[in-house]
């Protein structure tokens, strides 16, 4: 991602990249049921994929322990990449902790997101990296997982997740972006931006919604001679 389409994205708001992805038909693209770990945390990224699968005792013996597949992801991970959990959200265990996500900030990871637990949260939200989560959760991976593979296709909360794919986060939720299409969805998200906050001043001087939101022939009109203006 160049850094000027990181910059659009970085200032677009999550709803308004929903809303664009939404009028080219992309409904899939919300990672369901996390939320930021801290207060205030955003992030934009693309996808690093790490999956695990439901415990089976006999295989986590032979994938779990040792540089396993969640040891040797959180390793690799590349400065602005978001390291992305397949977790089949189940929240009772955690997918991370502390160590790992200081291993992650160190190798300047945009973000991490799991539809799983993380534990040591408090620890976790104070590494400074941002964590979007199914919540807290004290129990160890081993629990409820086995740490199975990288680098492909995964589900996380309910979204296909491709390598390479462009994730936008912050207080509203997670979402994807296929990379082909970021730079319009990013321009256009600013540009309704900026006419939405327009609207927003007009409503606040005390005009009513019906025509302004969204906006007649009368109303366009004068935001289209407004920004046209010197």
């Amino acid at each position: 991602m160049n850094p000027a389409l990181r910059e659009k994205l970085t200032t677009a708001p999550v709803a308004g990249l929903s809303a664009q992805l939404r009028k080219r038909g992309l409904e899939g693209v919300f990672i369901d049921g996390v939320r930021p770990l801290a207060p205030g945390q955003s992030f934009v990224g693309t996808a690093r994929t790490l999956r695990f699968l439901p415990l089976r005792e006999d295989l986590f013996t032979e994938y779990g322990g040792g540089y396993n597949a969640q040891k040797r992801t959180f390793d690799a991970v590349e400065e602005g990449e978001v390291l992305v959990i397949e977790a089949r959200g189940e929240k009772g265990s955690a997918t991370l902790g502390d160590v790992l996500a200081i291993r992650a900030h160190a190798r300047g990871a945009a973000a991490i997101v799991t539809d799983g637990g993380v534990r040591d949260a408090e620890a976790v939200a104070a590494v400074g990296i941002p964590v979007f989560s199914a919540g807290a959760h004290p129990a160890v991976l081993g629990r409820k997982h086995v740490p199975w593979d990288a680098d492909l296709a995964i589900a996380c909360g309910g979204a296909t997740v491709q390598p390479g794919d462009i994730l936008v986060g912050d207080a509203d939720g997670v979402i994807v972006i296929p990379p082909a299409l970021a730079e319009e969805v990013a321009d256009d998200a600013l540009a309704q931006e900026d006419e939405d906050g327009w609207i927003a001043a007009r409503v606040a001087e005390g005009h009513p919604i019906q025509g302004l939101f969204p906006m007649n022939a009368e109303w366009r009109a004068k935001y289209d001679a407004e920004q046209s203006t010197p």
